[in-house]
């Protein structure tokens, strides 16, 4: 999956925690949410609080994406959706961590089919 097609993914997936999401589709989604969220920070920061505002909108309404998509990828690894409250637990969070960067399942598992079947190797 490359970087656009993952990004309106997961905004098309707004608030859908149900099937899995490959593990390329959840960062390329983190790698446009930092970017987008680091240049709004440094125009903040050399225009002022009318950007501020704009990065509160834009915060707020990548949060549920940004949840749901983590649910789905640990989905894809045949793990529960509510594991990712161990993010809320410092040194914890390295074992989240952990099972976001493992590959998907191969095949179907108990929360759908492999989202890249039949594509490229799946990443």
């Amino acid at each position: 999956m490359d970087f656009m097609t993952a990004v309106k993914s997961v905004y098309s997936n707004y608030a859908n925690f149900s099937g899995r999401a490959p593990r390329s589709e959840y960062w390329w989604f983190q790698l446009f949410f930092m970017v987008v969220y680091v240049v709004l920070t440094i125009l903040t920061n050399v225009i002022g609080s009318i950007i501020g505002i704009l990065m509160l909108i834009f915060a707020l309404g990548s949060l549920v994406p940004a949840i749901a998509v983590g649910a789905r990828r640990l989905h894809d690894t045949d793990k529960t959706g509510w594991l990712l409250l161990l993010s809320l637990i410092p040194l914890v969070n390295f074992l989240l961590l952990w099972w976001l960067i493992q590959p998907s399942d191969e095949s179907a598992n108990k929360y759908g089919p492999n989202p890249l079947a039949g594509s490229a190797p799946v990443t």
